[in-house]
Formats: structure tokens, sequence, C-alpha cells
């Protein structure tokens, strides 16, 4: 391939650039761009790297707090104070494009690459998580894509040695032929030992390490700004390959590397692979960079200087090394075999030098790229269809005659069954760290050394943001924060995935907006910061976008893990209670998508000051140990968070027997959802303990029946609703997932 002498509108467009923004570069360099500097331009302006729509509305975030030490859009990742001199690095990714082509390598290398954005920072990983969104699983092409977006994962977690600890696994037909594979990394580092990415420091040394350089992954950032349509298998080699194992030895020669002292800061090779990590490290560190691509280790015969600098090949970081520490740098690089080149330098100034050898490939200001590209203040409309799908008359959905069988195909859900035919790929437990393994509300993992926890979940409903994205943003927060409250650990911070179409669509837009605008909304009131996460647009295929899909992941502490609570029933005879009362509705819920096939209604309304105080509430009760287990209602209702609570724990199976008190409609009762419930359990000797403390916090507490038996029995006013053996409800809930692949 040869560089094009002549760069033409056609070339212009195939970069994703507009007219304006080619005659912006223009000016900035006062003459017309080489094909290299184009891809520069075009990788760095492009909606992935820049942000240039999403900017004005992530300023809406909170994100600064008392125990956060690094912000969003700081560095590689947030990092919050988890004290002891400790703290935990975290964030979030997506990888939607390369798993939709390539799922199993699109999976793999969106894990490998949140991996490094935690160690580049000093921290040792020691959790994945991951939130992940199909097609309807009847779809052939879906399970392809499940399969191999799971075998991705677990693959480069299984390898590297990371356990996969939990997350989330949906389906809906909005996401056919455009997963949404979203990938959660935390790790754990010194405060005093935080590595900063950048470049700072006249003549001080910028060294390649890792993986030689291929044509895999060139354009990847270009390609994630895009839709995908049905030629997008054309772009293949958009997607990278993965190694796990060289970024093993990567991992632990960064830390050894930082221990050393030698490290002026560092950046992992991502998005733009060697263009972002130079331009983004000097940005920070207000230097300009000169960089030799004649000594970039190569795996292919004749790259030219657009593809050396664009090419995504995993497995690669861009180091500073302090000038006269080289040789120190060079022996810990040699003992974990790795390629290590000093390929530039940090200069002063603001200039992005780009040289081959004796000649010029690239001369551009490096803030032109960074802090300088573009923004644009997008048009924001109402959508048409909300009128039409937010008016539902339960009048026009028959009340089930068999509410038992309806009980089973609830159970059966895709979205409600278990999930282990997904988490029994993953090791979670190597490490012997992990304290609370998936299928929980929360995720845990302990701190060696110390009697504290991290919990981590990971949430989202994409129905709640279709029918009110501002409520479903509020929503989306909420809930991980109500998951991590349940296993006992105080709430600090979040990442996000905001997953969304096309951002030129005014449409989509104002749901993009909303959503932001109530996640916004709900951080504040709950005091969980924004330290970091990404946004992912153009998640459309042919038949059109995904539904607004913003992913919370959540980090919560657990100071005493004495008292760590989990989901399931654990004493015969203990109270079963319901603490918090939400307003139930059918809108968005899986009952009325799985039963009635409709996606209609208003989401449940959630009230921000009630749910902050169910939360104070049922961290106190953890904290004073008066109950043995906590779950929150959500996705199919009561009725499912009570079999649950019964089923979770697969060694000890434990029925109940409830009697409601309510005058609804029996389906609205058994599976509505509402926000702000919690069920608990609890013994009859700690209720009165338990009441004062409810009291205090104003929130509500009903006492709905008993542990006990091998059946679940729900009664509306002494009259039976649901009566099923709990073995019969586990084997259902167990075995429907895997079922679909013997289809």
């Amino acid at each position: 391939m040869k560089e094009p002498v002549k760069i033409d509108k056609d070339l212009i467009k195939v970069h994703g650039l507009t007219d304006e923004e080619y005659e912006k570069i223009k000016e900035v360099l006062g003459r017309e761009p080489n094909f290299t500097e184009l891809g520069i331009f075009s990788v760095m302006w492009s909606e992935h790297c820049s942000y240039k729509s999403s900017k004005p509305v992530l300023r809406k975030f909170p994100t600064q707090g008392d125990n956060i030490l690094v912000r969003a859009g700081e560095e590689n990742a947030g990092a919050a104070d988890i004290g002891d001199g400790f703290a935990a690095v975290f964030k979030m990714e997506s990888h939607n494009h390369p798993s939709a082509i390539e799922p199993f390598q699109g999976a793999a290398t969106g894990a490998g690459g949140i991996i490094r954005d935690i160690f580049t920072m000093g921290a040792r990983p020691i959790a994945l998580m991951d939130s992940l969104r199909f097609g309807c699983l009847s779809d052939a092409r879906s399970r392809y894509l499940l399969k191999g977006v799971v075998g991705g994962v677990a693959f480069y977690g299984n390898c590297i040695g990371i356990p996969t600890v939990g997350g989330e696994t949906f389906f809906d037909k909005t996401y056919q032929g455009n997963p949404l594979v979203n990938v959660l990394c935390l790790g754990i580092v010194k405060k005093d030992k935080i590595v900063k990415a950048q470049a700072k420091g006249e003549g001080n040394t910028i060294f390649y390490v890792g993986s030689s350089t291929g044509r895999d992954g060139l354009g990847g950032a270009s390609f994630a700004s895009r839709e995908l349509t049905d030629e997008s298998h054309e772009d293949r080699p958009a997607v990278q390959i993965c190694d796990p194992f060289m970024e093993k030895l990567l991992l632990e020669a960064t830390l050894e590397l930082i221990e050393s002292a030698v490290v002026v800061g560092m950046q992992d090779m991502g998005a733009a692979g060697l263009t972002s990590s130079t331009v983004e490290t000097a940005s920070r560190g207000n230097s300009g960079i000169e960089i030799d691509i004649s000594l970039v280790p190569r795996r292919e015969e004749g790259m030219i200087p657009y593809e050396v600098m664009l090419s995504e090949s995993q497995e690669r970081m861009l180091v500073i090394v302090k000038k006269g520490k080289e040789e120190e740098a060079k022996k810990i690089f040699e003992k974990w075999d790795l390629h290590a080149a000093p390929i530039g330098r940090v200069t002063s100034g603001n200039s992005f030098l780009v040289k081959d050898g004796g000649k010029i490939a690239a001369e551009i200001p490096v803030k032109a790229l960074t802090t300088d590209a573009p923004v644009y203040l997008r048009e924001k409309t109402k959508p048409e269809y909300l009128d039409g799908v937010r008016n539902l008359d339960l009048s026009d959905v028959p009340l089930p005659e068999d509410l038992n069988s309806i009980f089973l195909k609830m159970l059966s859900s895709p979205n409600i069954v278990s999930k282990s035919w997904v988490f029994e790929q993953y090791d979670h437990m190597v490490g012997t760290n992990t304290i609370l393994l998936p299928g929980a509300d929360a995720a845990v993992v302990r701190m060696k050394g110390t009697k504290k926890a991290l919990a981590l979940s990971c949430d989202g409903n994409g129905r709640y943001c279709y029918l009110d994205p501002y409520e479903g943003g509020k929503i989306a927060v909420a809930e991980a924060a109500r998951n991590v409250v349940c296993v006992g650990a105080k709430p600090l911070a979040i990442t996000n995935c905001l997953n969304f179409g096309t951002p030129t669509d005014p449409e989509i837009f104002w749901q993009f907006s909303r959503c932001v605008e109530g996640m916004a909304e709900a951080c504040k009131e709950l005091k969980t910061p924004v330290t970091g996460g990404n946004v992912s647009f153009y998640n459309e295929n042919p038949q059109g976008a995904v539904d607004p899909t913003p992913v919370v992941g959540m980090l919560g502490l657990i100071e005493d893990i004495d008292y760590l609570c989990t989901p399931w029933f654990k004493k015969e005879g203990d109270l079963v209670c319901l603490l918090g009362e939400g307003e139930k509705s059918l809108g968005g819920s899986e009952y009325l998508y799985h039963v009635h096939n409709l996606k209609k209604g208003q989401p449940p309304k959630l009230n921000l000051h009630l749910e902050k105080a169910l939360q104070k509430t049922c961290l106190e009760a953890i904290k004073k140990g008066l109950i043995n287990s906590a779950h929150d209602v959500s996705d199919g209702g009561l009725a499912i968070t009570l079999a649950e609570c019964c089923i979770l724990n697969e060694e000890n199976l434990m029925g109940a027997d409830i009697n409601l008190k309510e005058s609804e409609r029996e389906d609205v009762i058994l599976f509505g959802e509402a926000e702000s419930q919690i069920i608990i359990s609890c013994s009859s000797s700690n209720l009165n303990k338990l009441k004062k403390i409810v009291r205090e916090n104003k929130v509500t507490l009903k006492v709905l029946g008993r542990v006990g038996g091998e059946k679940l029995t729900i009664k509306k006013e002494e009259k039976p609703l649901i009566s099923q053996s709990i073995q019969e409800l586990y084997t259902t809930w167990k075995n429907s997932l895997s079922s679909y692949f013997e289809m």
C-alpha cells in the first residue's frame, strides 16, 4: 500500500471527517495535511476519542467527592480512597462494534484493554465484571454472539489470572445484530503509587513496550464511530487480535517498573494506538513529543507511517522513563522478555512530531488533537414514538387465568434464569480474593490483610430508558447502589458505559441528554460521583438504534467483612419483610415483555429522597446484625424476588409462606416492578430493633410471611395466588438458559 498523493473528498469522507472539519485541519496546519496526518486527525477527532458530541452533556455529572482521588477524564481510570493508604482504581468500557463482527476477539480485546487502563495507573487488577446484551436467544446469530463473547471474556480473564466475579446478561430484540459488550476492571494501589498518564520533563525517553505492531485493529477508533451495516463484516481488520499471556508479562513488568521509581508516566495503546497514547500523554503533561516510527517493532513487512500510527494491535504500552534511567528500565523489560524500544523523547512546546527515519511523517500541534478538537452542541428533539409507547391501558392486558404457569414462564425468561451457563466459564476464584460468587446482588472481593472488602455491581435497563430516559437514568444509578447496599457495602462512586445510537439524530441525542441528566441527579443525591467510563455512540444496525442503554458500575466499601449480607433465606421461622414501598408498574416490565410481548407504559417512578433513606436503613440494619438476608426487588417484581431468595443458595433451598395485603390486580402485585424496595429476612427477636431504625429513617416495613417448608406459597388476603415446590422452581430457573443451546 502506497501513500496517496492526493487527498480528495471521498478520502476525507472515508475517514469520517466533515468538510468543515477538514477546513479546520488546514487552518490548524496552515497547509494541506498529508495522508498520515489525515489519519491522525480522523482518529483523534472521532467520536470514540474526542467525545465531540458528548462533552457538553457529560459536564452535568458530579465528579468530585471526599474520597475521589482521580476524577473523570483526568487519567486512564478513576480512583477512590478506600482507607488504610489504599485506593480502588476502576473503570468500565465498551467493545460493542468489534464484538458484533468477531465476538470472541472483540470481547477478549475489550477485557484486555480495560485491564491495561487499570495497571498503567500502578494498580494490580483484582476483578473483572461484564454487562452483556444480545438479541433474542431464539435467534441462531444471537446464540453465536453470546457464545463468542462469553468465550472471549473467559479466555482473557482466565489466562491472565484475573477473576470475572459477576455482571449481568440481558436479552432483547433491540440488540439484534448490535450486542453491547461492556467490561469493568477493578484494581488496588497504594495512594502514593498512582501513576499518571503524562509525558513531562524535556528530554525524558519515550519507550514502546509490548507486542509488535501489525495491521490488526487498523482504524478501530473510526470503526467504533460509525453505524454497523450489512457490510460491516468487511471491517474485520478493525478488530484486534489478543494475547493475554503477553499482557500478563506487561502487567508484572509495569508494576515492578513503578516500584523502581524510574517512570514519569505511562498509557495503554488502546483506541487509536500509538497516536492517542503519545498525543494524550503529551497533552496532559503540557509538553511536546517527538517519536521515530522506524524504531517501532513490527510484525508485518511494508507498513507505511499511516498504518504504524493508527494500528490498534493489542498488548502495547507507552512508557515515559526518566532521562538517565533508561538502562534500569530496559533490564526490567528484559527480565520479563518484553519488546522495549526507545522511540522518542519529551520536548518543550506543543508539537507532535512523527519521523520515519530522516523523514518527517507528521507534524501537528498537540492541543489541536486533544483539547482543541471540535465540540458540537447537537440538536435535541423529543422522540415522536414516546406518546404512543407510554400509553398503556391495563384493560388491554388480559389477566392470566393460571398464575402458577405464568410464574414458571417468568422464571424461565432468559433475563431471569440462572446465568450459571455464563459465569461457570469464568474462573471467578483465581487470586483467592472473591468472597461472594456471581449470582448475588453484587460481587464482593476482599482486601487482603484487612477486615475490609469491595463490592461491585453492574446495572442498567434499556427498556426503562426507551420509555423514559430521564427516569431510566436515575434508576440505573439507584439500583446499582441498592445492590451494593444489599451485601452490606456503602456506595462510593460509579463508572459507566453510555450505549446509544447516532448522536447526529436529534431524537437519539435527546435520549442521551435526558439519561445523563437523570443519572447526574441520582449521583448527586446518593453521593456517588462519576469517576469515568466511556460513551459508545452509533449502536445501530440496519433495523435502527438500540434502546438507550446506560450501564452503571458501582463501587462499594464494606468496612467489616463479618457483616457481609447475602440474598438468600437462611433460617426456618425467620420473618420475611418488605423494606421500602415504591409504586408498582407494569410499564417496561419483564412480565409485559416476556408474557405479553409488549414494551409499553411508564417505568416505575423513583423518589431519590426515599431511596437514600431506604439504603441508609438497610446498611444500618446489616451493620447491627439485625437481618439475615437482603435482596433488591427488581426485574420480574416481588414474586420473582421471593423465588430467588428461596433458590439462590443452591446447597440449601428454602421455602416461604407469604400473605400479601394489597388491592391491585394480581399480576401487578406479583410481577409489577417498583423502585426502593428490598426483601429482607430476620428473626422475630430482632423485629422491634429493626422497626426502630425504620421509624428513625422514615421508611416503611411490612411483614409478609415466614421462611420455611418445601414450597413457595404466595397468597392475597389468604387467597392462594401461587404455590410451587421449591425444587421445581429451582430446576426451571437453573436449566432454562442452557436449554437454548440444545436448539
